[in-house]
C-alpha cells in the first residue's frame, strides 16, 4: 500500500529535533511520496537539503505563501521566479489568498496569486492553492483562467459542496486532510457526493493533526488516519483509498 502526502512541510522547525525519525515513521506507515510546498525564501535552503536527503520520496514546490505576502513581496516573488528557472519543481505552491490573519495586503495577495498562476501555466506545472476565509476572492482570481491549461490542488479544502464542485470544474483536485476527521469539520457530511477520482490526501504537517492527535503536532505518518476516515466515508478498503488517491496525485504532478 502506497500513500501519498500531497502537502507536508517536512522542513518545518517543528521537526528540527526528529526530522529523520518522523519521516521514517511515515515510511513505516506506508507513506512513500511527499509533496512539499514552499512558504517564503527563508525556507528554500532547508527544502533543497531535504530533497538531497530523500531524492526519491520528496518532491518540492516553489511559491510564496499568501500569509507571507508583505512589504517585500516583490523581492519574494523575484526569488520564486529565479528558483523556478533553476530547479526542477513539481508545482507552484502554496499560493492563494488568506484573509484570516491580515487583510491589509489583500491587493498584494491577489497580485502575487495572479503572477504565480501565470508562471505555473508557462512551466506547465500545477498549483497548490491555500485558501482561508477567502473562497470568493480565490474563485474571483481562478475564474480569470477558465479555458487555460491551469490545474492543480485546492489544498486543505474546507468549503461546502457547491464550492467543491466549483473547484473541480476549474480543474482542481480537492486536498483532504485532518479536518475530515473533526466533529465540526463538516466536509465529511458531503464528501461521498464527490467522486473519489477528484480527491488527494494530505496532512499539512505540522498543522491540523487528525483525530485522535488533534491539537498535537501533525506528521505525515498520520495520513493513515485520514485514509481510514475516507475509507469509512466512501465505504471502501483503506488500500483502495490509498491506491486511488495516489493515482490521482500522479495525474496532478506527473510523478
Amino acid at each position: 500500500m502506497i500513500l501519498t502526502d500531497t502537502h507536508t512541510h517536512l522542513y518545518s522547525e517543528a521537526f528540527d529535533g526528529d526530522q529523520e525519525a518522523m519521516i521514517q515513521r511515515a515510511l513505516d506507515a506506508g507513506v512513500e511520496r511527499f509533496f512539499v510546498p514552499a512558504i517564503d525564501a527563508s525556507y528554500t535552503q532547508s527544502m533543497l537539503e531535504l530533497k538531497k536527503k530523500y531524492p526519491v520520496q520528496v518532491h518540492l514546490m516553489c511559491g510564496l505563501h499568501p500569509t507571507h505576502v508583505k512589504e517585500n513581496y516583490e523581492e519574494e516573488l523575484a526569488h520564486v521566479q529565479e528558483m523556478l528557472g533553476k530547479e526542477n519543481y513539481v508545482a507552484v505552491g502554496e499560493i492563494g489568498m488568506d484573509l484570516y490573519w491580515d487583510k491589509s495586503f489583500k491587493a498584494q495577495q491577489q497580485e502575487a496569486f495572479h503572477r504565480q498562476i501565470k508562471w505555473s501555466i508557462e512551466k506547465k506545472i500545477p498549483i497548490a492553492i491555500h485558501c482561508r476565509e477567502a473562497f470568493d476572492e480565490v474563485f474571483e482570481v481562478l475564474d480569470d483562467y477558465k479555458g487555460t491549461p491551469l490545474y492543480g490542488i485546492f489544498h486543505c479544502f474546507t468549503g461546502n459542496l457547491e464550492q467543491a464542485q466549483r473547484a473541480i470544474d476549474l480543474k482542481m483536485k480537492l486536498g483532504i486532510g485532518g479536518v475530515v476527521t473533526f466533529k465540526n469539520g463538516k466536509i465529511d457530511q458531503f464528501l461521498d457526493q464527490i467522486p473519489l477520482s477528484q480527491i488527494v490526501l494530505e496532512t499539512d504537517a505540522p498543522y491540523l493533526a487528525p483525530v485522535p492527535y488533534r491539537g498535537k503536532r501533525n506528521e505525515s505518518a498520520y495520513l493513515l488516519q485520514v485514509a481510514e476516515k475516507l475509507a469509512t466515508i466512501y465505504k471502501r478498503d483503506v488500500k483502495e483509498i490509498a491506491e486511488i488517491t495516489t493515482l490521482n496525485s500522479r495525474e496532478v504532478f506527473g510523478i
